[in-house]
């Protein structure tokens, strides 16, 4: 029988993941466990198809927390949730960027919002059904622990991506119970408890909204304005419907015929012209180097430049080794990314997240 059990209150999205991430830290018999499901959408959007799994996710996660035996919270976050995130995503749409609200969400809510909310009502630590591991490194001084955020076993579903703008004082009260764990072993788990989400599909859709069709969704929110699609030596070959619509890198959906595979290259927002890339072969689809803002280093120290680590771009991108160092005008914030192998569709807006090994040092958003 442990003692003086640590309170952790669980994410618990209605989802197989974090449903096992609170069965094993009750299981465990060291964890006071308490449920706990955000709700931060409500709406309907008006686009065809949409489903909001909002209401099913709750009713989910309550089925589970009523299987466990655990005490549940249901956590009203929607007004902070739209302005912070939601509202954040539009407006670097109409912008002509190609945000990651899964990376602010994380930032804003999960480790943010929520976090505040448990530690609150007692809870010394949160937990989240993130494919994401944690290290202590050793120190003297038990007052300034440090930690280090480290990739999933399963390198198919890692999420370390995701969770670039965390810090220490996150990383210390944060619990990822399913990081050394495949995927197939959290299902059978997930059985093998008895627990109502474990044949329940993974998640797709935007976080906390649910399915969404982005290109509909955009067109919903922000006027069309017709203009040319050309290509990187200036033929004209087609016309769009505004060039907030359309993503760095994208080849499906461009309207344009004749049997070429095109990729949308670059995007001229004042003068609203889409640029393409004939083939995937085409110089103006790739780029050397990238600019990054906003960036934040895990251990809350700036590591000495230049640095050479590994880069991923986009989710589920391979890495690719690169140097990091400081922008040329030194003084605002920004570094510089040189890729050692040209990049096939950088996209201002993205997160281009740093490695080291397993380690993941931080990240920066792509200027």
């Amino acid at each position: 029988m442990v003692k003086d059990k640590k309170k952790v209150f669980v994410a618990m999205s209605g989802g197989v993941d974090s449903s096992v991430s609170a069965a094993l830290l009750q299981k465990s018999g060291e964890y006071d466990v308490v449920g706990a499901h955000m709700i931060c959408w409500k709406e309907d959007l008006d686009i065809p198809n949409f489903e909001c799994s909002a209401e099913k996710d709750a009713e989910d996660a309550r089925r589970v927390a009523d299987k466990l035996g655990i005490p549940f919270y249901a956590m009203d976050f929607t007004k902070e949730y739209k302005a912070a995130v939601f509202d954040y995503m539009v407006a670097e749409y109409r912008a002509g960027r190609t945000p990651n609200p899964d990376v602010l969400c994380n930032k804003e809510i999960k480790f943010g919002l929520f976090l505040k909310k448990a530690l609150s009502l007692g809870a010394e630590y949160i937990a989240t059904g993130h494919y994401a591991r944690k290290r202590e490194l050793k120190t003297k001084n038990e007052k300034l622990k440090t930690f280090e955020l480290l990739a999933a076993t399963d390198k198919n579903k890692d999420q370390s991506y995701f969770l670039w703008m965390l810090g220490q004082e996150e990383l210390r009260h944060a619990l990822f119970p399913i990081g050394e764990l495949q995927k197939g072993e959290v299902r059978e788990l997930a059985r093998k408890f008895g627990l109502p989400t474990a044949e329940k599909k993974d998640s797709q859709g935007l976080c906390f909204v649910g399915q969404v069709d982005f290109a509909k969704f955009l067109r919903t929110l922000i006027p069309a304005h017709e203009g040319i699609i050309q290509t990187s030596d200036g033929k004209i070959i087609g016309r769009h419907d505004g060039v907030e619509f359309y993503t760095i890198g994208q080849r499906h959906g461009l309207g344009i015929g004749g049997g070429t595979i095109y990729y949308v290259a670059k995007k001229d927002f004042e003068k609203n012209i889409l640029i393409v890339a004939e083939g995937e072969a085409d110089e103006a689809l790739y780029k050397s180097e990238a600019e990054i803002a906003n960036v934040n280093w895990i251990s809350g120290v700036a590591p000495k430049l230049p640095l050479a680590c590994s880069v991923r771009i986009r989710y589920r991108q391979p890495l690719s080794n690169c140097v990091i160092e400081r922008e040329a005008s030194g003084d605002n914030g920004r570094l510089k990314i040189l890729f050692e192998k040209l990049q096939k569709g950088v996209a201002a807006g993205q997160s281009a997240v740093f490695y080291r090994g397993e380690e993941m040092l931080g990240g920066g958003v792509i200027a």
